[in-house]
């Protein structure tokens, strides 16, 4: 299987924090899923942890390479820039990622958050989101139980699958 590419800096267990989910489903393609994660401003509609999508430069409403937009997660306002963009095409998966910053000095949280959309064979499609946080915000979120991050990232998976079915019938 296919793996997130990790920028120097921000390669897992050399963050402050690190988390990973991963959901195989039936019955959807990568292609299928893509425009649910691609177009930012849709992901309040199907993950209740996301809300006020905006995009800098008179860009958007679809992620591409080097664009900067806004989004609140976490209780964090975080400004971001996509620095992979590529959609899912044949066997090729899809990727994307941004590096992600909220806050200055001691209260700053620097991430890099990717996604991997991978078709399988039996007609299942992988995805797969990881996300290394650096500062002090991102030590004291790697410590609590239960862990806010892999729960929320738990719910984006499926909220994702469940709004591709919907939205296919």
């Amino acid at each position: 299987m296919h793996a997130i590419i990790w920028p120097a800096g921000y390669l897992p267990g050399t963050t402050e924090n690190f988390v990973s989910n991963e959901i195989i489903v039936a019955g959807l393609s990568a292609a299928e899923l893509w425009p649910w994660l691609s177009i930012a401003p849709r992901w309040p509609s199907y993950y209740a942890n996301s809300a006020n999508v905006r995009f800098h430069d008179g860009k958007g409403p679809e992620l591409e390479e080097g664009v900067r937009f806004y989004f609140e997660t976490f209780g964090f306002p975080v400004q971001a820039q996509v620095v992979e963009y590529l959609p899912p095409a044949g066997d090729q998966p899809g990727r994307v990622a941004w590096h992600g910053w909220a806050g200055a000095g001691e209260t700053r949280l620097d991430v890099h958050h990717a996604w991997l959309l991978e078709d399988l064979p039996g007609g299942r499609v992988r995805v797969l989101t990881q996300e290394t946080q650096k500062g002090k915000p991102a030590a004291e979120l790697a410590k609590a139980r239960p862990n806010p991050m892999i729960n929320g990232h738990q719910d984006w998976l499926e909220g994702l699958v469940e709004a591709a079915r919907r939205a296919r019938g």
